[in-house]
């Protein structure tokens, strides 16, 4: 991704966020939230019933509170970022399989047959020709052009694809944050939780601990919603930065093989 595609980008995340926000919430309001008013209610009549009587976790319950709903919307969000960028990987992971410098075996480059393999490059549409390894190709030919130095070529090519690597590594901190923000939320409303049932502690000395009990269980809830969420995302990250990390071994080794190695100097 260039400079060029920067703001598609950002506009790509800006309406993943707000369709994230719109989506989760009106599930919650439509869904979730009734059902755990139900489960909550109904658990109440059965407790008055039956004093032994041990309530079942729900997962409406767990996944009822706002800490809750605002993980599920990064969660959302973060998804929809490593989609888009999966999707940019993908199509770079294609040019892979196209000859972009048609050289025969045993075929020689020489500085002066450069500007035609260059012109099979630039040929590519603008799109493609932005992507890192028709970038590194064309730089490649340039400077066997300009320098007559295979070695030179190579350290600039291996520069270039260093740089590369370099920048998809950084672009993955917005989806790190947000799988660091994501506990961080849970254990916010621990400390909400806590809070309310501290609160209500002397309600629970007069023999009335519901308060406190369900305070408490928002208290875990959200904890374990939200770090149940973070070791997914967090796998997935690491699957992500994988294929970005074989995308720019296979693309250097591409262009060591279909061109650098063809090179011979006067």
């Amino acid at each position: 991704m260039t400079k060029k595609n920067i703001p598609v980008e950002f506009v790509f995340q800006l309406f993943a966020l707000i369709i994230a926000v719109i989506v989760v919430h009106a599930v919650y309001v439509s869904v979730v939230r009734p059902n755990a008013a139900e489960v909550i209610a109904q658990q109440a009549l059965e407790a008055q019933d039956n004093p032994g009587y041990v309530r079942e976790r729900s997962t409406w319950v767990l996944i009822k509170d706002l800490e809750q709903e605002a993980c599920f919307i990064l969660m959302i969000w973060a998804l929809a970022i490593m989609g888009y960028k999966s999707s940019e990987i993908l199509k770079e992971r294609k040019l892979l399989d196209m000859e972009l410098i048609p050289i025969a075996e045993g075929m020689r480059i020489l500085p002066e047959d450069t500007r035609e393999f260059a012109r099979q490059v630039q040929a590519l549409p603008d799109e493609q020709q932005n992507m890192v390894l028709p970038r590194a190709l064309l730089n490649a030919l340039r400077r066997f052009s300009s320098t007559r130095n295979i070695q030179d070529v190579s350290s600039t090519t291996r520069t270039i694809f260093e740089s590369e690597a370099e920048r998809l590594e950084s672009e993955l901190s917005m989806i790190r944050y947000i799988s660091w923000a994501i506990p961080s939320i849970g254990f916010i409303g621990t400390v909400r939780g806590i809070g309310e049932a501290l609160a209500q502690a002397d309600r629970a000395v007069e023999g009335d601990i519901a308060g406190v009990t369900q305070s408490l269980g928002v208290a875990f809830n959200s904890t374990f919603i939200a770090l149940l969420i973070s070791i997914f995302l967090m796998f997935l990250v690491y699957q992500l930065q994988l294929l970005q990390e074989r995308l720019v071994f296979d693309s250097e080794n591409y262009a060591n093989d279909k061109l650098i190695r063809h090179m011979k100097a006067d």
